[in-house]
């Protein structure tokens, strides 16, 4: 039951390029869904770009990055976005707002919808880059996560992984994304602060660690743990799914963190992975001039995997290709999107596109065709 049924290396600083926090120049592109709509994708899932599906008065409801997004069992979409203004926007199936809350998660980043006895539930994760005023600029800090009801009230805090002996005083925290697994055991990917994957329990009692920089199976340890999520597609075999994107690549686990397997997406800098059905879903937050190049800013785009971990579609991006088994590399190839964060699937598998650094865009909706 996760969040998208639907990086960032301690100690570089805030200006490097690896950081997801660099300035853009680029105005964000608009197709209107109601004259000549875009069309993108390949073969099978192909979508119309509906980019108003979301838009709201900036005035009235302005924000800095909408960076995730849940659909709880009501039908209503929760989008989460940093800043001190408007934390949620919700709204309902045809895009039209229902209510905006929250001012006090300046730095939210990850966002994890679950079910407990019943009842919905919201893992959030502040991952320490806090928006403290309207200028859009992030300043660091130490991250956090927090089990919340849909309307905000907290459960618990887990704390800084110092407080239960995972991490040394100098190690930083700050957590990307969370994910929580059908036993109720939460994962905690810390891709902007010291790599590591932590698993706690229900209760948020901590586990273990691992894939971090000095996990013992080098094949295992990640480079930008920017994104975590369950991967159920195979029921008699759960996997974690965790994304390294400064290495433009997926790894798996088990549920106990043991090294599976790694999908590479050559030229894409892919973050949380997002299941529906058969497939998969990620937002590429970068990609790489024609694939090969330096990596170029305002470059974003969706890719789509199906079961067998294959690139089958990548909206707004170059078609896929393989060479036998290896995927050639990955570019954007339309102006369609700035910097792709990520992604809401629907159970018809439409896409709710959600943007870093795209001049605060709000969700676009990906329509399927």
């Amino acid at each position: 039951m996760n969040r998208r049924h639907f990086l960032k290396i301690s100690g570089l600083t805030a200006s490097s390029s690896i950081f997801a926090h660099e300035n853009n120049k680029k105005s964000p592109i608009t197709n209107s869904s109601l004259s000549n709509p875009e069309i993108i994708g390949h073969g099978s899932h192909k979508y119309k770009v509906i980019s108003d599906w979301g838009a709201l008065d900036k005035d009235k409801y302005p924000i800095i990055n909408c960076h995730a997004m849940a659909q709880t069992k009501d039908g209503n979409f929760h989008a989460l976005c940093d800043g001190i203004r408007n934390n949620f926007l919700v709204y309902n199936k045809d895009g039209k707002l229902l209510k905006a809350w929250g001012t006090e998660y300046a730095g939210a980043h990850g966002l994890e919808l679950f079910e407990e006895d019943g009842k919905e539930y919201f893992i959030l994760v502040d991952g320490g880059w806090a928006v403290r005023n309207d200028s859009g600029k992030a300043t660091r800090e130490s991250g956090k996560v927090v089990k919340i009801t849909t309307d905000g009230k907290l459960v618990f805090a887990i704390g800084h992984p110092l407080t239960v002996g995972a991490y040394t005083p100098k190690m930083r925290f700050q957590p990307c994304d969370a994910a929580v697994a059908p036993n109720g055991d939460i994962y905690i990917s810390d891709g902007y602060g010291s790599n590591w994957v932590l698993q706690y329990n229900k209760h948020g009692q901590f586990i273990r660690k691992f894939a971090g920089p000095t996990d013992p199976n080098t094949e295992a340890r990640l480079k930008g743990a920017h994104g975590v999520s369950i991967d159920l597609r195979d029921k008699s075999q759960p996997k974690l799914a965790v994304s390294s994107r400064s290495e433009s690549k997926i790894k798996f686990y088990t549920l106990d963190g043991k090294y599976l397997e790694t999908i590479n997406l050559p030229g894409a800098f892919a973050g949380q992975l997002a299941f529906r059905g058969d497939y998969g879903f990620t937002g590429v937050c970068w990609s790489r001039e024609n694939g090969t190049g330096k990596r170029l800013p305002n470059s974003g785009f969706v890719t789509i995997i199906n079961k067998e971990n294959k690139v089958i579609s990548n909206p707004g991006g170059s078609q896929p290709e393989y060479d036998g088994e290896v995927l050639k590399p990955l570019h954007q190839t339309t102006q369609t999107f700035m910097h792709v964060h990520d992604l809401c699937i629907d159970k018809d598998q439409n896409i709710y596109v959600l943007q870093w650094n795209a001049k605060g865009s709000y969700p676009i909706k990906l329509e399927k065709i």
